[in-house]
């Protein structure tokens, strides 16, 4: 039974906005993957796992939007609400692209005041007839909302309109943001009451709802989540300035796949990822996608469509042909520009009215053979920019009318009332262009809608006497700010403020010849209607359907607060390194190496302070001690740093900058198969990098004996993300017969030698021990970062190394969970040293009691040294 929905205002002022009270419910379990979510099962009440909440096996498409594809009306006589299907939305038609025994069902807001009384009774017989469920928010949460947040804030600021003063849009105001967070969570709570998680496919629509997928994602980690935003994404610059972006960026990248209309709106999603979040994105096959904690998000590129049959079907109604022989009587010997926009400042109207201005004062030969009919859809919106938006058009219109008008004569006619669909679509077909000046805009399907009824249809063909194989023709201007513009390639496009080039563009639309109008009609004839919302849809899903074809192959661990909350998704065989269990097999080996990395592992790497503290050194110490052990430090730091720090752990060996330099003990000498005179490269190199650091601010070059390095981490993150891939290719030209590799890193363009990595380091080691005649049984390996991935994939390969008489137990464990190499993780800094510490006993104990004496005087004498 779908039950009312109503806020919790208490959850919401204590800010815990994903713990909202549940509704305990007895779900049935389902494993669909033996061995991956079994481990998960008693209490998932955390999100660590996923629940059945249907008894329902076969896919489902759940559509989720602000408004439902309905049509509510009271009965006069009954008084009972009757509903039926909005045959005009978007969300009813892109079911097209479908089967038909695809199930859909559909979650969102009716658009009518139901009484509380009532709700229940409306719930069911919706979900029954029509298989949606309504969110009834309060009436005040839903202006907040809807009026306040949705209309005041975001869609403002997603059209580039920022609140500058005022009067001149909202400041930011956090109970709306409050409002739009209850709202989202209401949407959440419908969903889950429906969902089956492991089935069923979740689609949500537009601006409304950025944050749902956090909800989303937090009660269900492997539910299959997909977004589409409908309106224009802004720059960085302009999104930067809400308070919330990050919220609503971690809510979008929640979801597994992104849709947007146009690249640019994608590249600006992409480019506020990683100016604030620190992401980059790549390339895999095709497919945009953003790595986000073991998660691969997929970017889709695709405009919406229009329903074919829809507006085909209204074309042949009785209805508009008479439409269109009266608008053909009524404008005889004329040339028709038709333009249909909402009223609102974003669609140009006035704009475009006073370009019409300039047309008729610079074609003079346009005066009385010229009608721009302009149909004003009615506002979705109010507000003082509307109103002087409105009162701008009409008093240019006026102007107009008045200079270059004549008995029986109007260059502009205004249609601004509620205008039926066969009447657009009599004049769709009728007029000589079609105008769309918006100064910004999501999508507009006006053009594709101009191009389908010029080409119109059989029927209608018959009704107005036309031929079937007359030539057909259309001819578009259209606002290069516009989602639909990059699709249309044949359409003339306009910068909406240059009213004079608007001018010049429809007077050439209009004077062009037949050949090349119907030449442009064809082709965006052919793209419209193979690409119509079917298509968009299917292709959407299909997308959807790759994306998450790796959900039950990976681990999931649900981690952060509030909105901060995502996903950590990893290997089924990734886990946390157990002390008992190594310390189980640390005590039944005789030969063991280990190797750990310094920063982020020993040392913390948020710490100022890079020395290490003296319980570091104590547990060093107390490893190296033990003579069945050859400990490593294996770092990138330089030489004389790690070889001062370290110097208390006189048997503690050391591979500074990745393994170019190795000491095995502090009586040793450092040892580097590399010859000063292989350096010569460096002369090279750094002019190179050094002409580029001088280019980028914010760039610094690194010199390590080894290497050398262009750090970028403080350049803009676009521009220094340039200039890396120009020096990486700059650099490899350059150097492409030298005896040196060049690398990118995070932040950072890397020249070293060749056989210079952690990874080399750790095998000369091991290869060290095996000609000394103590081949390793065990070799650990901890570190933190991408350089040791490389020792991690080394050990490993140890196993098939021939040299070693059986294959050695091997730890290749990371710091935090993230995606890696290794098999194991510790959670940070202290859990290597407990790990370590742990090591470091078993050593003790294993030995002689006379040495176990000798070393509890060394450890009192450094406690005492200490204090």
């Amino acid at each position: 039974m779908v039950s009312r929905s109503c806020a919790n205002f208490l959850d919401l002022a204590s800010w815990d906005l994903l713990n909202f009270p549940q509704t305990q419910r007895a779900l049935p379990r389902v494993m669909t993957v033996p061995g991956i979510i079994s481990e998960l099962d008693g209490d998932y009440g955390d999100g660590s796992s996923d629940v059945n909440s249907s008894n329902s096996s076969h896919e489902r498409k759940i559509i989720v939007a602000n408004m439902l594809p309905l049509q509510a009306k009271r009965d006069t006589e009954t008084g009972q609400w009757c509903f039926s299907w909005d045959e005009d939305s978007l969300l009813l038609q892109l079911r097209d692209g479908f089967s038909s025994d695809t199930e859909f069902v559909y979650i969102g807001s009716l658009n009518a005041d139901i009484g509380a009384s009532e709700q229940d009774e409306v719930s069911q017989k919706l979900l029954l007839d029509f298989n949606c469920v309504p969110t009834f928010l309060p009436k005040e949460m839903q202006e907040k909302f809807y009026l306040g947040f949705c209309k005041h804030h975001l869609w403002p600021l997603f059209h580039y309109m920022l609140p500058m003063f005022p009067d001149h849009g909202d400041r930011f105001d956090r109970r709306l943001w409050q409002a739009y967070v209850s709202a989202n969570k209401i949407f959440s709570d419908r969903v889950m009451e429906v969902i089956n998680p492991e089935e069923d496919y979740v689609w949500i629509q537009d601006y409304h709802l950025m944050v749902l997928p956090t909800f989303l994602r937090k009660r269900f980690n492997r539910i299959k989540l997909g977004f589409f935003l409908h309106s224009p994404f802004p720059s960085s610059e302009i999104y930067r300035t809400l308070p919330v972006r990050d919220d609503l960026l971690r809510g979008l990248l929640n979801c597994d796949l992104i849709g947007f209309h146009t690249f640019d709106y994608a590249r600006h999603f992409l480019s506020c990822c990683s100016r604030m979040l620190g992401l980059d994105y790549e390339s895999k096959r095709g497919h945009i996608g953003l790595d986000y904690f073991g998660r691969t998000v997929y970017i889709k590129i695709l405009p919406v469509g229009i329903h074919m049959g829809r507006l085909e079907s209204v074309l042949n109604l009785p209805s508009t042909a008479a439409k269109m022989k009266e608008i053909q009587e009524q404008f005889k010997g004329k040339k028709l520009i038709l333009g249909i926009d909402d009223m609102d400042i974003f669609k140009g109207i006035s704009l475009k009215l006073i370009a019409m201005e300039h047309l008729f004062e610079t074609y003079w030969h346009m005066r009385g053979k010229l009608v721009l009919i302009q149909i004003v859809n009615p506002a979705r919106a109010s507000g003082k920019d509307v109103e002087e938006a409105k009162r701008e058009t009409y008093s240019t219109a006026k102007r107009i009318n008045e200079r270059y008008g004549s008995v029986g004569y109007q260059p502009v006619i205004l249609i601004d009332r509620l205008v039926p669909r066969y009447e657009k679509t009599a004049y769709y077909a009728m007029a000589d262009c079609c105008l769309v000046n918006a100064v910004r805009d999501g999508m507009n399907l006006v053009p594709y809608k101009y191009i389908i009824c010029r080409q119109g249809t059989p029927g209608m063909d018959k009704a107005m006497g036309i031929s079937h194989d007359s030539p057909r023709t259309s001819m578009l201007v259209v606002s290069e700010f516009i989602g639909c513009s990059p699709s249309l390639s044949g359409a003339i496009r306009v910068n909406p403020w240059d009213v004079d080039a608007v001018a010049e563009a429809v007077n050439l639309a209009l004077t062009m010849g037949e050949t090349e109008k119907r030449l442009r009609h064809e082709k965006h004839y052919h793209y419209v209607s193979t690409h119509d919302v079917g298509y968009w849809a299917k292709s959407f899903m299909q997308d959807l359907e790759r994306a998450c074809r790796e959900h039950y192959n990976k681990r999931c661990w649900g981690i952060g607060f509030g909105l901060s909350f995502r996903v950590l998704s990893l290997s089924p065989s990734f886990r946390k390194l157990s002390i008992d269990h190594i310390v189980s097999t640390y005590r039944t080996t005789e030969r063991r190496a280990i190797f750990l990395d310094y920063d982020g592992t020993l040392v913390p790497e948020s710490s100022i302070i890079k020395t290490p503290n003296a319980e570091v050194l104590s547990v060093l110490k107390s490893l190296c001690r033990d003579p069945k052990n050859t400990v490593f430090v294996v770092s990138g730091r330089g030489w004389e740093s790690l070889s001062d720090w370290l110097s208390p752990c006189e048997n503690l060996g050391i591979a500074a900058e990745h393994g170019y330099f190795i000491r095995w003990s502090s009586k040793k000498e450092w040892e580097t198969c590399y010859s000063s005179a292989d350096a010569e490269w460096k002369t090279m190199v750094e002019p190179v990098m050094r002409s580029y650091m001088d280019a980028t601010d914010g760039s610094t070059i690194e010199y390590k004996e080894s290497a050398l390095v262009w750090h970028h981490q403080d350049a803009d993150p676009d521009f220094g993300s340039c200039q890396a891939k120009e020096l990486l290719d700059h650099l490899e030209s350059v150097l492409a017969n030298e005896p040196v590799v060049v690398k990118r890193g995070q932040h950072i363009v890397e020249v070293k030698p060749q056989g210079v990595s952690k990874g080399l380091a750790v095998e000369k080691v091991i290869h060290r021990m095996v000609e000394d005649g103590n081949p390793p049984d065990m070799v650990m390996c901890i570190g933190d970062d991408r350089s040791d991935e490389d020792m991690f994939e080394s050990i490993l390969s140890t196993v098939t190394n021939p040299d070693l008489p059986m294959p050695p137990e091997i730890f290749a464990c990371t710091v935090g969970r993230k995606p890696s190499k290794a098999k194991y993780f510790l959670d940070d800094v202290s859990d290597v040293l407990k790990l370590l510490r742990g090591l470091a006993a078993a050593s003790s104990s294993s030995k002689p009691e006379y040495q176990q004496e000798s070393s509890s005087m060394h450890t009192q004498v450094a406690f005492e040294s200490i204090i």
